[in-house]
Formats: C-alpha cells, sequence, structure tokens
C-alpha cells in the first residue's frame, strides 16, 4: 500500500520513449499485486489456464514487459525479501481485509452481482510462493534481470538508483522517494486506455515521473522532512494520525524541525503515541538493507523456454506468443543496427 503523498509529489507526464535506453528498476510485488487484481474475468475470477491455475502474473509480466523492451526500456525486477517486524501488523491487517473482500466476493457471486463482485474480487489477490517463482522464471527467459532485496524491495530499487546502476525506480507507491530514489515512475504497468471503476467511461493512462529533488524544492523541505511527513500520514511500518493527511502532516513539519519535536507536538495536540519507535521507523528508510548488485545483463529471449512455460505448462496460444516475440527481436535488431549507425557517424 505505502504512504499516500497525494500532491505533494511534482508529477510530469512522460511517454515510454523518455524510458528508451535507460534501465528502470522495477518493485516487482508492487507490479505483481496489479496484474493479479486487475487482469480477471467479468465476475471477478482471476485469469486462469484450462487445469485452474492462475496466469494473471504472466499474462502482465509477459504482454507488459514485451512493450517495455519494444519501447527500449531496459526493466530489471527487484523482489522483497525477508519483511521487517514493524509490518506484521501491517500485513495482518490485509490479511482481515483480503479475507473480508472474499466473503463479500462469495455473496455478491451468489447474487449474480457481477460488477460488485469484481470489484470484491480485485481486493483478494495473494502473492504466493509459486506465482513469485514463475515470475521470477519467466523474466529470467524473457532476457530481463532479476535481483532479490534482503529486505524492502522498493528500498534496494530506490537504492539502485542512488547509485546509478538503475536511472529511476517503477512502482506505484511514493514509498521510494522517503528511499531517497532521486527518480520514480508511476502507472508505469497501466499505462493505456483503462475503465473507471464502477463506471462506463474510459480516460487514457499516462506514465509519471516524480523529480525526488524537485518535489522537496517546491515545499521547501529535506528527505528527512519528507520521510516525517510518511511518519505522521502511516506508512508500512507504523499507523498514521487519524485526521493527518499530506497538507496538515506538512504545515506540522515545516514548523516542528526534529522529530523528537514532532513527537512531543502530536501527543499535546493529538493526545496521540506512536506504537512502534518512531526514530527506528526514520532509520529504516534513511539506512535501508541493501543487497550489492554488479553486472546486470539484459539478455535475448528464450523463445523455447517462454513457451514451454507459456504455451506448454500454461496454455497460453502460441501463435500469438511466438508473433509477438518474432515482432520484439526484428525490433531490437533493428534499434541494435541503428546505434551502430549511429555511433559510426
Amino acid at each position: 500500500m505505502g504512504v499516500d503523498l497525494g500532491d505533494l509529489a511534482v508529477k510530469n507526464h512522460i511517454s515510454l520513449d523518455v524510458l528508451s535506453g535507460k534501465a528502470v528498476a522495477v518493485d516487482a510485488f508492487n507490479i505483481l499485486y496489479q496484474f493479479l487484481a486487475s487482469i480477471r474475468q467479468e465476475d471477478g475470477t482471476p485469469l486462469s489456464d484450462f487445469k485452474g491455475n492462475i496466469t494473471a502474473h504472466l499474462s502482465g509480466l509477459f504482454y507488459r514487459n514485451c512493450k517495455f523492451l519494444d519501447a527500449g526500456i531496459r526493466p530489471v525486477y527487484v523482489f522483497d525479501g525477508q519483511a521487517h517486524s514493524f509490518k506484521e501488523k501491517v500485513q495482518s491487517e490485509r490479511r482481515d481485509v483480503k479475507r473480508k473482500a472474499e466473503q463479500k466476493w462469495k455473496e455478491a457471486m451468489e447474487q449474480e452481482k457481477y460488477p460488485e463482485a469484481k470489484k470484491y474480487a480485485q481486493a483478494t489477490s495473494r502473492l504466493t510462493g509459486e506465482i513469485i517463482e514463475e515470475s521470477k522464471e519467466l523474466l529470467s527467459n524473457m532476457g530481463i534481470p532479476v535481483v532479490q532485496a534482503p529486505s524492502d524491495g522498493e528500498a534496494q530499487a530506490a537504492l539502485m538508483v542512488q547509485k546509478g546502476i538503475a536511472y529511476a525506480t517503477a512502482s506505484q507507491d511514493y514509498d521510494a522517494m522517503m528511499f531517497g530514489s532521486p527518480i520514480l515512475v508511476r502507472n508505469l504497468s497501466i499505462t493505456g486506455r483503462r475503465k473507471v471503476p464502477r463506471q462506463n467511461r474510459f480516460i487514457i493512462v499516462e506514465p509519471e515521473m516524480i523529480n525526488l529533488q524537485q518535489s522537496l524544492s517546491a515545499h521547501n523541505i529535506s528527505r528527512t522532512d519528507l520521510i516525517h511527513i510518511g511518519i505522521l500520514i502511516g506508512t508500512d511500518f507504523n499507523e498514521g494520525i487519524k485526521g493527518v493527511g499530506p497538507k496538515t502532516a506538512l504545515k506540522i513539519v515545516q514548523e516542528k524541525k526534529t522529530l523528537d519535536e514532532i513527537i512531543g507536538y502530536v501527543k499535546e495536540k493529538y493526545d496521540y503515541q506512536f506504537e512502534v519507535d518512531a526514530e527506528e521507523v526514520e532509520h529504516m528508510f534513511l539506512n535501508p538493507p541493501y543487497a550489492p548488485v554488479e553486472n546486470l545483463r539484459w539478455k535475448e529471449p528464450d523463445v523455447e523456454k517462454i513457451s514451454k512455460l507459456l504455451v506448454d505448462e500454461h496454455d497460453f496460444s502460441e501463435e500469438r506468443i511466438h508473433r509477438i516475440l518474432a515482432d520484439l527481436q526484428e525490433k531490437t535488431r533493428e534499434r541494435a543496427a541503428q546505434s551502430k549507425l549511429d555511433r559510426f557517424f
């Protein structure tokens, strides 16, 4: 879920071409949850193969990454590792939400209220070990690097951007900004024409690029101030203060210059005491666990292995998979030839 910074983040619409030739560190769990939630049938049933195995993650990863690669983007997927103990409460609450959503989904299905059923079904998505391993397998077969984070994948991605290993972090969450990613790209996985939930109309969703320093300068705050704003609103590591949104949190942080002052202020003003050590939450954003990354390599897709996983094991259309891969390989060769020509002149 992450922290909701709202309008505090200065957003600039871009096209995929802006990211051509650049490495983008993708928050894998974030994008997988998006695919599992959105790629469903009209009654909310997950996209599955003939044997009943969920394939939404494979469909989303294959077609979306083909589009990335076609645009010249070099994605690298960063997977979460061991979650911090502070996240246990958040994860427990999310499991409760999923259980309640599943019950409402079943009730809506029994009453044949399919639009309502789909809404509840989207909140039931779960990442299983099998889904994660299949995702890594497909990405590797597509020649896309996979990085295993020691803890938070978004933190690992943000530090990879800080160190110049990647150009930007791709995630729907704003946490990457608090982890220090100089560039955050949102909407990368949902770009295009999209139906507005529970409405009979469509909108065009464009990628958004957020420059961390630009957003900080717009409000005359530091990255540490931004972390304090997140702590006040609520993060994956702590609950926020009821009634305190981004604008109120910004005002508090601009007036109270240290975390101790902020803690004292909210205790007096809101009669509120953080349920975890706020200083430790601050430390986690400033100094998250990181696994060194070296020699990222993007390779040619292995058509045989991709076909075995998608077509033989999960009933994808062989004709469509091979056609898309052939088009992608042709486009890649054309781009490589043009690059050599440009260097020659």
